[in-house]
């Protein structure tokens, strides 16, 4: 699994910065967290197949996380495509997929299919892992998201079934699948008997425009990777919290109370340049020592932690 940052920036785009937007590639899946300005730039320069993605999740409303949508679903029907796109956001997000399709008069070849989030919810599911969706504290309706795998099963004990008087073959493969087998002597040999314990899988998480919530630490606890929205410097607090955004120091305090092993800043403020972009770097580093900044098309591998 890889975390793609498309664009880091937040309010405007710069030069340098594009607008927030991150692909996460699982398994061959594609999933687009939030399209701002700038994103088919960075897909392009990255070399990613952006006519692959399954879902785009929107966090919110605000111009600076949708504006790069419009030309996705238009490219989108410049290739032969017949499997759905699917887009998710709190209320508002089916109307400006509507507006924008009618207005710049789209077309549109392949399934659209807009689904609102109006509670905390599993929002999409797919073969072995969930994502699901969870409220977040800004100046209109904006949520999170967690992309999280289930369980694996436990590595298959190769020795421990020759012991067991078990042929090698198709009831191998019936053992790893959880079923109970007949050994060479029509002895049953159950699953626990060759299987290890289970092992955790993966889990990503976006949170950008909120204010700092405790109920945030809950949603993203255990997240192999947190990108989470570190807006402002310490002497800028009072602005955040008039503006519903967090600080550095808040994006770290969440990292450490949730006990994620990584915590990458995002949708830094226009006012930061990236060399200043290293004062948000020292204050998040003062609570979480190992947090990082996301650059434009920066990549973050997301490996299995056994």
């Amino acid at each position: 699994m890889e975390a793609f940052v498309l664009g880091c920036g937040g309010m405007m785009p710069l030069p340098y910065r594009h607008l927030t937007s991150v692909l996460l590639r699982r398994e061959g899946d594609l999933f687009l967290f939030d399209g701002g300005e700038g994103t088919q730039v960075s897909l392009k320069r990255l070399n990613l197949k952006w006519k692959k993605i399954d879902a785009i999740f929107v966090s919110h409303t605000h111009a600076d996380h949708v504006t790069g949508l419009p030309g996705i679903l238009m490219l989108s029907s410049q290739v032969e495509r017949t499997e759905p796109l699917y887009i998710y956001g709190p209320p508002k997000i089916a109307e400006y997929i509507e507006t924008s399709r009618k207005v710049l008069d789209m077309y549109i070849n392949y399934p659209i299919i807009v689904k609102e989030i109006t509670a905390p919810c599993v929002v999409h599911e797919g073969d072995g892992f969930y994502i699901r969706a969870f409220p977040l504290s800004h100046t209109k309706t904006c949520v999170g998201y967690t992309l999280e795998e289930l369980d694996r099963p436990g590595e298959f004990n190769t020795e421990k079934a020759v012991e067991l008087k078990v042929p090698r073959g198709p009831l191998w493969g019936q053992l790893q699948k959880g079923f109970t087998v007949k050994n060479e002597d029509g002895k049953e040999v159950h699953p626990e008997d060759v299987m290890g314990n289970k092992r955790s899988g993966r889990k990503f998480s976006f949170v950008t425009d909120t204010q700092y919530i405790p109920s945030i630490t809950g949603e993203v606890k255990g997240s192999d990777l947190l990108i989470c929205e570190g807006m402002f410097a310490d002497d800028c607090e009072d602005q955040a919290k008039e503006k519903k955004h967090m600080t550095a120091r808040q994006a770290a305090t969440i990292a450490r109370d949730a006990g994620v092993r990584r915590m990458a800043m995002i949708h830094y403020s226009p006012r930061y340049t990236d060399r200043e972009l290293e004062i948000l770097l020292k204050q998040a580093q003062e609570v979480y020592p190992s947090a990082e900044l996301t650059k434009d098309r920066m990549v973050f591998d997301i490996p299995y932690i056994d």
